[in-house]
């Protein structure tokens, strides 16, 4: 492990990934909000650097596959927000509780649990056995500012 370096950080740099830096609020709520030893992640949306990299319609203009790399830029975006609630420390995770995501899709579109899979599958990659956690995928037909993907987290920290 590097020095100054967590075994969270080390995973991502192991896994050649980078958080980007967190996105603001695009209205009038916290990005995130702790209470107690819980924090609640507001949904976090496909975003790099303040800009909507996954616009459209899983099953319509977007694949399976963009509806995946939505979900784990969602997924990294989360881990940004909860790098900030913990101070820049992301081994103070004790274990992510919930994902809950939505899937702005076709309306005979199923593969909405394949999609959120890729979220899940970067959250165990990132935070070993205290990345597994409960979930809900579900399909809508619209989302703020037309976004692919949307999802929010519930995380345990010390």
């Amino acid at each position: 492990m590097d020095i100054g370096m967590g075994v969270v950080e080390t995973r991502l740099a192991r896994l050649g990934l980078e958080l980007p830096e967190v996105n603001p609020p695009h209205g009038n709520y916290l990005p995130f909000v702790q209470s107690g030893a819980l924090v609640f992640v507001a949904g976090q949306g496909p975003r790099k650097s303040g800009q909507l990299i996954y616009k459209g319609v899983i099953g319509g203009n977007l694949t399976l596959a963009d509806g995946q790399a939505a979900a784990r830029l969602c997924a990294l975006n989360i881990l940004g927000q909860l790098r900030s609630a913990c101070s820049g420390d992301l081994d103070r995770i004790v274990r992510l509780v919930r994902l809950a995501g939505l899937v702005r899709c076709t309306p005979d579109f199923e593969d909405q649990a394949k999609v959120l899979n890729a979220a899940s599958d970067l959250m165990c990659d990132v935070l070993g056995v205290a990345g597994r956690h409960a979930r809900i995928a579900s399909g809508t037909h619209a989302l703020p500012s037309g976004m692919a993907v949307e999802i929010e987290a519930v995380a345990e920290i010390r």
